[in-house]
């Protein structure tokens, strides 16, 4: 039902995560704040709607609101309150003017941390 009617099944470009990438999220979603962390809130819907647990939308509805701040960021990561970055890290959605945040965010988880390919999608597992 979600997404009926739209191109793609999908609401303003919200993915629709296969059923792999949707169990990963699922698998242990108790032990985190967020069970992952994406740039933009539609990207972020599509993972929640489909897993049922809080995904981190980065840098608000378009990825270029100032929060967090990587520093922030960092903070999360390291009290282990986020599982995974899922999506393109460095890709950059600034080109509104906006603050380059999560920009910045996503480059520093794909420094930091390997890629893996989960059903098509990248996902950066953030406790590793």
């Amino acid at each position: 039902m979600r997404g009926e009617g739209f191109p793609g099944g999908a609401i303003l470009g919200s993915p629709t995560p296969s059923a792999e990438l949707t169990a990963l999220l699922q698998r242990d979603a108790d032990a985190y704040t967020w069970v992952a962390a994406t740039i933009g809130s539609n990207s972020a819907a599509g993972y929640q709607l489909a897993s049922g647990n809080p995904v981190m939308a980065l840098g608000g509805f378009n990825g270029t609101d100032p929060y967090p701040t990587l520093e922030g960021f960092q903070q999360l990561v390291a009290d282990g309150r986020i599982h995974y970055f899922v999506g393109d890290a460095g890709r950059s959605n600034t080109g509104s003017g906006g603050s380059d945040q999560a920009h910045r965010i996503g480059s520093w988880v794909e420094q930091n941390f390997t890629p893996v390919a989960v059903g098509g999608t990248t996902v950066y597992d953030l406790t590793a």
